[in-house]
């Protein structure tokens, strides 16, 4: 009989070259949220994947960034407390991204003991003869790294790396229950499916100052009732956030309702309020509250 296999599989990189889409393909459920927008994902979110042999534990990081405040400081932790917890690294770049950007976390990277797997994202994007090119520029920059061009979103060889993982993982009973999926909680997944029509919908600063708490989470036979506040930093980003005569968050309400539906397969009932929360993205004990 095979032995068990399991091990904690952390996915890091700059903000925006795939991370959240490349980890929802590992699991094949929509954990991380996805927008175009740098620093959608705010929190390391834990996506398990579980074979008869083996258990892969995936953690989605956000992007390494140079904070600017607290809660850019606690993110960046959240990335770099994965160098550190790690039994097998991704590092994720893309076919646009230049080989000496975050160059000191990079060197990290670099002196990880744990196996690295570099992936080149996004190579649907490109042909060919440049992908030879970044591949052999990566070459020099993480020579210990196997290297995986992959395209997350065409599905491009995630397979191929996904049994490559597998054969890396060391002998192991699990570490969660075999039918666990998540570590987070129904109500995170609430609040993240907002949060991302909330980016999607709204341009510059103000989806930057969201964070949506979810205040009730009712679930009965037939229906979900879940009632949700959104929290933005100022009272003029309030009233961008419901927009003309309710408009703007009506809509943010009928198209989380929907992705809320289809994650929960059941039928839901969604109500949302926003408030004020001054400066909270700086503030030590609203961050505390919100889980940062």
């Amino acid at each position: 009989m095979k032995k068990h296999k399991a091990a904690f599989v952390n996915i890091i990189g700059n903000p925006n070259v795939g991370k959240s889409t490349l980890m929802n393909e590992f699991v094949g459920e929509k954990l991380s949220i996805i927008t175009s927008k740098s620093q959608t994902t705010r929190h390391n979110i834990k996506g398990i994947v579980n074979g008869e042999n083996f258990q892969l534990v995936f953690s989605d990081t956000p992007g390494v960034l140079k904070p600017n405040y607290k809660l850019q400081q606690s993110m960046l932790k959240f990335s770099e407390t994965a160098l550190t917890d790690a039994d097998i690294i991704i590092y994720v770049t893309d076919i646009y991204e230049k080989t000496n950007k975050n160059i000191n976390f990079l060197k990290r990277v670099k002196n990880a003991v744990v196996p690295v797997l570099l992936v080149i994202n996004k190579i649907d994007l490109s042909n060919q003869e440049n992908i030879v090119k970044y591949v052999e520029k990566w070459q020099k920059e993480l020579p210990r790294a196997e290297i995986f061009p992959t395209s997350a979103l065409e599905k491009f060889n995630v397979k191929n790396l996904l049994n490559r993982i597998i054969e890396l993982a060391p002998e192991s009973p699990p570490f969660f229950p075999k039918d666990q999926l998540t570590d987070k909680t129904e109500r995170f997944f609430v609040s993240e499916i907002i949060r991302e029509k909330i980016l999607k919908r709204y341009k510059k600063e103000v989806p930057y100052s969201v964070e949506v708490e979810v205040e009730e989470f009712k679930e009965e036979e037939n229906i979900i009732k879940i009632r949700s506040i959104i929290y933005v930093e100022r009272k003029s980003q309030k009233g961008i956030i419901i927009g003309h005569q309710g408009k703007a968050i009506k809509h943010v309400g009928i198209d989380a309702r929907k992705d809320i539906e289809d994650f929960f397969e059941k039928k839901v009932f969604l109500e949302l309020f926003v408030k004020v929360a001054d400066n909270w993205r700086s503030d030590d004990n609203k961050l505390k509250r919100f889980g940062y």
